[in-house]
This record gives structure tokens, C-alpha cells and sequence, in this order.
């Protein structure tokens, strides 16, 4: 069969690589420019940072055993950091533990592997879907490229679910509904370089006081190069707040911030907006899928959140499309 997935983050690097593995023709396209989605790393001279998703963890069997491959193709490792709590120590604390991994020589590199050996288009913006002009099937509108030629039997959308609803809501309302009542939150991200380490007792912390919700030492991340480089995430309520404010407005805020828990100024800085970096209630269903018209919704907004619920949320689609289900699983 052929399958098209819209979106090259690590739920549809799942899906894909599952689906492959069972024979289906998959062709993965992604607007941006690489893969990866939010388990990004910015580079510079000199410098590189993760400023997206930050680590992730492996609680479930499945995936802890997927975590064990990209371990032992060096793409991934176990990241120990001294964590320090700022703030109200209850409102989010360093579960003792807790087993903290990385992708290596950066947060993409897991990604890049699923990758490999998949067929990846990029820089390619799907903007609408349309039933296949002669007999069943579906074809792809894209910005860059006009409609794709080939017929897909199957279209699965791993995107944030407000990007998901203007492709769905002609062609499957429910669908498309699911998506749009998803609040998913803006987040800021500043990244700061340092011509010397910065002396401090921490390598990461939790911080419960706004506008910081993040601290991170990335060159305390394995298989990290360059200077010392420090990533700040905003709150997300705050974040929410201020994501239409000007950048540096941000930056200042965020700084100073950093500096009042026991950080400093740096050399110089980068600011990145995330319009869409976490959910506000995850949902848990896994994944969806709808037989009768063979469309398909994974991400880790629809399994628990983070790294690992996008992983699993594309393997449970891809299962999903693979045992054929005779009825409409949402």
C-alpha cells in the first residue's frame, strides 16, 4: 500500500519506519527543512544548543527497548545532570531516579537515524488533501511542488493538532474536531553562549517562579562540542502571555531571570518561539484511525505528551492501519 505521511517529527518517523517494515511503499513529508520536528538543536559558530525537547525518558518496555537500539547505534545516551529546584519545591521537582536520556552529538540525532532509511521529502508543505481523481485513494496539494502524482491509499497526518485541522475538516469532520478542541501552548526559548564555563553548582534546574520554567547546561549533555552553552525555557502560561511580544523584550525577561537564580549574562544569545511546544491536557488515546477513509492522526498530544508518547503514538497507528480495523477507531 501506499501511505503518506504528513510530518517527519518522531511520531511519524515511527509510524513510517513500523509501516515500512511491513512492506507499505511510505513516502514521509516535512515542511521544514530537516527532520526532527521539536527535538531540535540550533547550531552556530562554534556553539550548539537543543532548544526544543530537552531529554526524554523510557517507561514504557517498548520503547525502552527502542531507546536500548539508538543507544547502541551511538545516536542516543544517558544524561545525568546535577538538577537543582528554584522556587516552591513542590510545584515541580527532579523525580529521584529518574533515568534521563539524550539524542548524541545532539536531540536530533535519534530522529536522523529513524530517517536513514526512509523515503523523506522536505521543505515540502502539504495544504490540502483531495480524493484521487480516478478511483479510491487520496492525493496530496503541496505549496512547493503543486498536487504530488501519486496516489496514497493511506494519508496520516503527525503534526500539531491545529495544523492538522484546515486538511481534515473538509474530509472528516470528527476528526478535524478531535484536533481543534486539543489546546496546544506556545513556549519561548533562549539560547546563551559563554566564552568560559559558567561557574555554577547545577548542570539543570526546575525553576517554579515566572517567567522560567527551564534551565539547561546543554554542554553537560554527552557528546556535546563547542563553548559552554546554556538553554532557558519560558513557563508556558507565561509564555502563553507573552508570545506576541517582541523578542528582545523576551530575552531581557528571561535573562534577568536567569541571572537572579545565580546564572549571568552571556556573550551573546539567540530566542526562539515555539508556537505549538506542549498540550495543555494531553489526550490518551493513542493514536486514530479512521478505516473507512484510511486517514490517521498520531503525536504526543494524542499519547501523554513528550518524546516517548510520540513514539508510541506512532507505532500504535502504524498497528492501527497494519491490523486493518473493520470499524471507526476513535
Amino acid at each position: 500500500m501506499n501511505t503518506l505521511i504528513i510530518g517527519a517529527g518522531i511520531a511519524g518517523l515511527s509510524c513510517a519506519t513500523s509501516l515500512q517494515s511491513l512492506g507499505h511503499n511510505v513516502l514521509v513529508v516535512e515542511k521544514s527543512r530537516g527532520v526532527a520536528g521539536r527535538m531540535s538543536t540550533r547550531r552556530g559558530d562554534d556553539w550548539q544548543c537543543d532548544h526544543g525537547a530537552q531529554y526524554f525518558t523510557a517507561r514504557d518496555p517498548v520503547f525502552a527497548a527502542e531507546v536500548g537500539r539508538w543507544m547502541q547505534a551511538g545516536v542516543a545516551a544517558l544524561w545525568s545532570p546535577r538538577i537543582s529546584v528554584f522556587g516552591d519545591a513542590d510545584a515541580h521537582h527532579a523525580e529521584a531516579g529518574l533515568l534521563r536520556y539524550v539524542g548524541c552529538p545532539g536531540m536530533t540525532a535519534p530522529a536522523r537515524f529513524l530517517a536513514e532509511n526512509l523515503s523523506v521529502q522536505t521543505r515540502t508543505t502539504v495544504s490540502a488533501l483531495k480524493p484521487a481523481e480516478r478511483g479510491a485513494g487520496w492525493q496530496a496539494m503541496t505549496l512547493e511542488q503543486g498536487l504530488l502524482e501519486t496516489v496514497f491509499d493511506n494519508v496520516l497526518l503527525a503534526v500539531p493538532a491545529p495544523q492538522a485541522v484546515p486538511l481534515l475538516s473538509a474530509h472528516h469532520p470528527l476528526l478535524a474536531d478531535i484536533a481543534a478542541h486539543t489546546t496546544m501552548r506556545g513556549s519561548w526559548a533562549m539560547m546563551l553562549q559563554f566564552n568560559e564555563p559558567l561557574a555554577v553548582s547545577f548542570d539543570a534546574g526546575f525553576v517554579n517562579t515566572d517567567p522560567l520554567r527551564w534551565v539547561c547546561r546543554n554542554s553537560s549533555k554527552p557528546g556535546r562540542t563547542g563553548t559552554d552553552t546554556w538553554l532557558l525555557h519560558a513557563a508556558a502560561l507565561w509564555s502563553e502571555a507573552h508570545i506576541e511580544d517582541d523578542a528582545n523584550d523576551v530575552a531581557e525577561q528571561l535573562l534577568k531571570a536567569f541571572v537572579d537564580i545565580g546564572g549571568a549574562v552571556p556573550t551573546s544569545w539567540t530566542i526562539h518561539r515555539w508556537r505549538y511546544a506542549d498540550m495543555l491536557a494531553p489526550l490518551a488515546t493513542g493514536s486514530l484511525w479512521d478505516p473507512s477513509t484510511r486517514i490517521g492522526l498520531c503525536g504526543d498530544w494524542l499519547h501523554g505528551g513528550k518524546v516517548e508518547g510520540a513514539w508510541l503514538s506512532g507505532k500504535d497507528l502504524a498497528d492501527r492501519v497494519s491490523n486493518e480495523q473493520h470499524e471507526c477507531a476513535l
